[in-house]
């Protein structure tokens, strides 16, 4: 009897299988027949962490929201390498610094809303996200004239709202593949391994303007060409990925 209920059992889980698997096929072929994409795995509740990785295109993306006293030299060694990149701006920054925030834009360098006062973005009402991304856009423009659509949340904090509320001014989202954690770690060698380490096609590699950082970009720069890696904007390494 054992025998039997087990064999029972066995064809019982076998039917099931072969169920469940009908029921996936038929699924898989209305998506393909409907044109259905899969959200891709570089966008994450709305977020993008990656560009296209098919492509040979990375980007260091630059968040500013403090001080000045590397960024003359970061400027030169992008513009001795001919490398564009995209600098995410914080509001008040820009309101203290409107000479360096043209000489990055006529630098030929993207520019992208980083928030007005660097709050948490999830811990902040929907008013509040609104007013923090829509205040830098506002003076950004008056400053520059530029109509900005990248928006990377401060200490990469944000919800579901914040995405919302980003798209609903016309903005992406933007997190990153590969954090040097400059910030915190003032140590050259330590910010080149983590940008250049297994770097590939589609990385958004975070940085920001500091000490240790300008020493380590020009080999983080010829590091990353020597892999075959075109440096680029931000918007030119995610403009393939679907959403």
């Amino acid at each position: 009897m054992k025998k039997i209920h087990f064999g029972v059992i066995k064809f019982k889980k076998h039917v099931v299988n072969l169920i469940i698997a009908l029921i996936l096929g038929v699924v898989g072929s209305f998506a393909v027949v409907a044109g259905i994409k899969a959200i891709p795995t570089n966008v994450v509740n709305g977020a993008y962490y990656s560009g296209n990785t098919e492509s040979n295109n990375v980007s260091l993306m630059i968040n500013v929201y403090w001080g000045t006293e590397y960024l003359d030299q970061m400027l030169q060694t992008l513009k001795e390498k001919n490398v564009k990149t995209t600098f995410f701006i914080g509001g008040t920054w820009a309101v203290m610094n409107e000479s360096y925030l043209r000489k990055i834009y006529e630098d030929g360098h993207e520019i992208g809303n980083h928030g007005y006062h660097h709050k948490d973005h999830d811990k902040i009402s929907k008013d509040e996200n609104l007013k923090q991304i829509s205040n830098t856009h506002k003076i950004i423009k008056e400053l520059l004239g530029v109509e900005m659509n990248l928006f990377a949340p401060p200490s990469g904090a944000y919800n579901k709202t914040t995405v919302e509320v980003a798209t609903s001014l016309g903005y992406k989202t933007i997190m990153w593949t590969r954090d040097t954690i400059d910030w915190r770690d003032q140590d050259s060698e330590l910010i080149y391994g983590r940008a250049i380490k297994n770097a590939k096609g589609g990385d958004l590699i975070l940085m920001h303007p500091t000490e240790c950082t300008m020493k380590a970009l020009p080999r983080i720069i010829e590091q990353l060409q020597a892999k075959g890696l075109n440096l680029t904007t931000v918007s030119e390494t995610i403009k393939d990925v679907v959403a």
